[in-house]
């Protein structure tokens, strides 16, 4: 067994199966998690891929006492992967003032317990909305970080630059992760994404909407200055991402990492348009979608889609599936859900 790694939000979407991905390389992991947005079985359901139940504590992180007593009571953590976060973009214009609080004040306890326990290696969950609505596209990762176009995308922002500044004087080196936009799900259809009430992101709208569980799926806005009019995004499957973090962490642990701290885009570098993910998993599902083009929703940008090639060739890491592959996981994942998890759906 290797080190032993604290995944935070573990239970969470990336974060399931970034777990995935380390216990199959052998790493011992231990989930933190509030399960604000996911649910206690998935522990359960990372086993039935790996044969190898992780370590989980259910914690809120943004209680200061409760992180400095979790770290009392686990020894021996030889990195943190960052995730635990509220994630949604026009949720984050209503409620600003939750994820400040949640996302900037989970992110200085770990940091704080990180540098007391000289706990060395981080690897932060980063988001493309740090670009906002870029300049040129792609975007590297050598584009100005803009005003934020979301209290979200300023969470991301505001936490890089404290683990940046935190890292200058203590013994810690950190790679933040700028991902693009996830879907799919893991190929077993045991883990997937698993919004609890309304989902916020497209593809988990489109599955509900297919399966029947949402009588039809938003289109927020269609007069973009795009080809169709719809937003368009680089969409990366959720394995290739979490395969990406392995490699990161092991950049860092052996000490092949040229800075302090590094960055990274993680996309596969194509944008596609909401109408073009609709249309690939109408051809994947033999299914017709219902949808209605709704007014543009405050906080989202019209188009991104990352510059790959600093991950490409520092990392060694490229993204493998296409969009077709991950419109068929999102699906196949959302028709086996039926089969548990109904408790918290």
């Amino acid at each position: 067994m290797k080190q032993k790694i604290l995944v935070t939000g573990g239970s969470g979407y990336i974060g399931s199966h970034t777990v995935v991905e380390l216990q199959k390389q052998g790493y011992e992991v231990l989930i933190a998690d509030n399960l604000s947005n996911s649910t206690e079985e998935i522990p359960d359901r990372i086993r039935q891929i790996t044969g190898v139940r992780p370590g989980f504590e259910k914690i809120d992180l943004s209680e200061r006492e409760a992180v400095r007593d979790f770290f009392q009571r686990n020894q021996g953590i030889g990195a943190i992967i960052h995730f635990a976060a509220l994630k949604a973009v026009h949720d984050s214009v209503a409620h600003p003032i939750l994820y400040y609080r949640n996302n900037v004040g989970s992110t200085i306890n770990l940091l704080e317990n990180m540098t007391r326990l000289q706990i060395p290696y981080l690897v932060f969950s980063s988001s493309c909305t740090v670009y906002g609505q870029p300049d040129q596209l792609p975007v590297s990762e050598t584009a100005p970080v803009k005003k934020y176009a979301s209290p979200y995308g300023n969470t991301k922002r505001i936490c890089e630059e404290i683990i940046n500044d935190t890292c200058q004087v203590y013994m810690a080196n950190a790679i933040h992760l700028r991902y693009f936009n996830p879907i799919g799900a893991h190929e077993s259809a045991l883990i997937g994404e698993l919004p609890l009430g309304v989902p916020n992101n497209l593809m988990p709208f489109i599955t509900q909407t297919a399966i029947g569980k949402r009588e039809y799926l938003n289109v927020w806005g269609n007069n973009y200055h795009t080809p169709d009019g719809t937003a368009i995004r680089d969409y990366i499957h959720v394995v290739d991402l979490a395969k990406a973090h392995i490699i990161a962490l092991e950049r860092l642990m052996s000490r092949k990492n040229k800075t302090k701290t590094e960055v990274f885009n993680l996309g596969t570098g194509t944008g596609y348009s909401v109408m073009e993910v609709i249309r690939s998993f109408e051809k994947v599902s033999g299914l017709k979608l219902n949808y209605k083009i709704r007014d543009r929703r405050p906080g989202d940008v019209e188009q991104v889609w990352a510059d790959t090639t600093l991950a490409n060739r520092e990392l060694g890491w490229k993204a493998e599936k296409g969009l077709d592959d991950m419109t068929l996981s999102a699906w196949r994942w959302e028709q086996g859900i039926e089969h548990g998890l109904k408790s918290k759906l």
